[in-house]
């Protein structure tokens, strides 16, 4: 049996160029030992037979047992029956008795290329027999064609396969649970050891270039990936080709490490310059272009910009020709077309010739860029004051692109239309680099605001994934045909909160499930998301793999707190104005490394209910109101109307609250009534109400609280 072990061992490695890895925590692990681990292709079971070192026992299945009975005879078996409770009595004692058994969790060979879902037994299981859990990943077999997955993956008959054991856990439910409330404690614990592992196994820690060449590799470099409304499809290969010959000419019109700005819309062109700069060793840093000249004045002279990339086509068709001529006196503009005049045919075949040696030009453009370097420079939405530059890492972007991945069940077989704008870290991580890195193909449209077309442009697209605000989703929904989103598998609501009102007609009109998510430009941005595995109405899902939060307690606020959080996708730090180009880390009162969101959370069961902005809690009579709640109050009254709160000076109270509605009719007495009639406290009662045509926003899709502020001083001075 020895000769046969070693035999196969050799063989495998032969083939696969099979890696084990962590055999420390192996060792660490002690003896009572349940080994989970990811089920991807028919090979698992040989390579953990042939490669632990120990006899180990496996749980399986009983007819898997009989279909393998040849292989199985290196192991110990424990067929499995899921109907019959004494199999799982024996299983307990056999690991009590000090032994090591393998398991798969999710009771089935992945048709998704992600974590399915996690059975309660093997969680039950390490809580009863107080074994210690041992995570193993089993990576690279999903691409064999002894997987189930290969009509979605760039399959070969013999790709690199890597088994990487991960640190020793334990799994101990509260006592005072039921034995039915157990098993769901032991199945949500493992489901989250298992996605940890996922992650902590994805290599994040890349700059984007390299993470982009991986995914290159293991996708195919002839893969379409990136696509917009010239209907132009670019490979992994044709991207990076164009990236490095613009690299070239960039590099003689700016400087190493310098700050460059990018003024472009949704397009090819966009990340084609994005990873230009990068490649060159630059920073791109994205301006958003709807908030007025002003605000992207201010934005280059927060980042010290001197050179701003941006193209003659977009600055006509946007009509931006007076803002351009104003950043002109700060910075030189440099036009894309003019640029690509200047690339010869010798330039074009060196970027070809590169594209087939990328690493090696990447090495050759930027020098030694690290995964811990700039990647990007965004600016706060600037909803509640000043704009601030937000720097990002490769590693922030990367991480948290892995840490989606750990939940979600992206892969190459999707398509992401993303008509977020890229200067939004919605539109740029979730939008643009996550199907990049994953494979998948992207499909950019250049405005959200386009109610009408952008259905049809979902439909025509065969988009599977698309990413919104509530604003912009309730939008779409109002204007497409019922059978628009026929092909969509995920939509991703996030930067707004999501109506009620939306989340129905989405559910009825289409049949569609919105997943709520959360998150901050300083964390890259996502920090939570409801999945199809684990979802909450009403919730932003739990906090995605390896974010650790603290909540500091607010005056005024019975439930929850103010959320920090801390996490290998926070921030580098700030650029503030009156700092021009100089990073301020990230610190809070609970130490160096966490970032203070400045949003009052409720955690709930491990799901994140945001209450609030602390910035938008108003102090009256002594007591704490919330100005999201009575938002949520007018919404509920005025349901086809948007409504935005905010406070104004008030000479016997200090503050009260003012309401702006596209409401045509609102009237105040209508908004006392309701709350009378509904039990509110009457300290929710906004003192003025305002009507207006529309309601102030940004680009993102959020209420502009700046401009809001401003309708209403106009309103109340008339």
């Amino acid at each position: 049996m020895h000769f046969l072990k070693i035999s196969l061992q050799y063989l495998l490695r032969l083939l696969f160029r099979v890696e084990l890895k962590g055999m420390e925590h192996y060792e660490a692990a002690g003896e009572r030992v349940l080994i989970v681990a990811n089920h991807v292709s028919l090979l698992d079971g040989l390579l953990l037979a042939v490669f632990l070192p120990d006899r180990v026992s496996f749980a399986i299945d009983t007819q898997w047992a009989k279909k393998f009975s040849v292989i199985l005879k290196l192991v110990s078996v424990f067929p499995m029956d899921g109907d019959n409770p004494l199999s799982m009595k024996a299983l307990i004692r056999n690991l009590q008795a000090g032994n090591k058994v393998v398991i798969f969790p999710e009771g089935r060979i992945t048709v998704t290329g992600a974590l399915m879902k996690i059975y309660p037994g093997p969680g039950l299981v390490a809580e009863r027999s107080g074994a210690t859990i041992l995570p193993l990943r089993i990576a690279g077999a999903q691409y064999s064609k002894l997987s189930y997955l290969n009509n979605k993956y760039h399959s070969r008959l013999f790709p690199k396969i890597t088994l990487t054991i991960c640190p020793p856990q334990v799994i101990k439910a509260p006592e005072h649970l039921s034995v039915a409330k157990k098993r769901e404690y032991g199945a949500n614990a493992l489901y989250h050891i298992m996605t940890d592992m996922m992650f902590e196994t994805s290599h994040y820690d890349k700059t984007l270039l390299q993470a982009i060449i991986s995914a290159a590799t293991t996708h195919g470099w002839n893969r379409v990936v990136v696509e917009d409304m010239k209907r132009t499809p670019l490979t992994y290969r044709s991207l990076l080709m164009r990236s490095f010959i613009l690299a070239k000419v960039l590099s003689g019109l700016t400087e190493k490490n310098e700050n460059v700005g990018v003024l472009l819309p949704n397009a090819v062109a966009n990340i084609v310059t994005v990873l230009a700069l990068q490649t060159s060793g630059r920073v791109p840093a994205m301006l958003n272009f709807s908030i007025g000249v002003n605000g992207v004045i201010s934005a280059c002279e927060t980042a010290a910009l001197k050179n701003v990339i941006t193209s003659r086509a977009f600055i006509a068709a946007a009509e931006l020709e007076s803002v351009i001529e104003e950043l002109k006196q700060h910075v030189s503009i440099h036009y894309l077309e003019d640029l690509a005049a200047e690339i010869s045919t010798v330039d074009k075949l060196r970027g070809l010739w590169q594209a087939h040696r990328p690493r090696a030009t990447i090495a050759a453009l930027s020098g030694e860029l690290l995964p811990v370097d700039r990647a990007v420079i965004l600016f706060t939405s600037g909803s509640e004051g000043e704009p601030k530059g937000v720097v990002l890492s490769h590693r922030n972007i990367v991480a948290n692109t892995a840490q989606i991945a750990a939940r979600i069940d992206f892969g190459p077989g999707d398509t992401v239309l993303n008509v977020l704008p890229m200067f939004h870290s919605f539109g740029l991580t979730g939008g643009t680099f996550l199907p990049l890195l994953s494979g998948m193909k992207t499909f950019l449209y250049p405005s959200p605001l386009h109610y009408k077309i952008i259905p049809d442009v979902v439909y025509n697209t065969k988009a599977t994934v698309l990413f919104g605000t509530n604003t912009f989703l309730a939008g779409y929904a109002k204007h497409a045909h019922p059978y628009d989103f026929y092909n969509l598998r995920y939509v991703i609501a996030g930067a707004e909160k999501l109506r009620d009102e939306t989340r129905n007609i989405w559910m009825h009109k289409f049949g569609v499930r919105i997943l709520e998510g959360y998150g901050v430009t300083e964390t890259s941005p996502v920090l939570s998301v409801n999945t199809p595995i684990e979802y909450r109405e009403g919730s932003v899902g739990r906090l995605l793999p390896r974010i650790e939060y603290q909540l500091e307690p607010v005056a005024g606020v019975e439930e929850g707190g103010r959320l920090h959080v801390k996490g290998p996708n926070v921030m580098l730090g700030y650029y503030f104005h009156e700092r021009p180009a100089t990073l301020a880390p990230p610190s809070t009162l609970f130490g160096d490394g966490w970032h203070d969101t400045g949003d009052i959370v409720k955690v709930d069961d491990g799901f994140i209910h945001i209450v609030g902005r602390a910035k938008r809690f108003a102090k009256i009579g002594g007591e704490m109101v919330s100005l999201a709640a009575v938002e949520e109050v007018a919404c509920q009254l005025w349901p086809e109307a948007i409504s935005a709160v905010i406070t104004v000076l008030d000479e016997k109270k200090g503050e009260k609250l003012a309401l702006l509605t596209t409401q045509h009719d609102a009237k105040r007495s209508a908004l006392v009534n309701f709350i009378r009639a509904n039990g509110i406290a009457e300290i929710n009662i906004p003192r003025q109400v305002f009507t207006a045509e529309s309601i102030p926003l940004l680009a993102s899709g959020k209420i502009d609280f700046n401009g809001v502020k401003q309708v209403i001083e106009e309103l109340m001075a008339q």
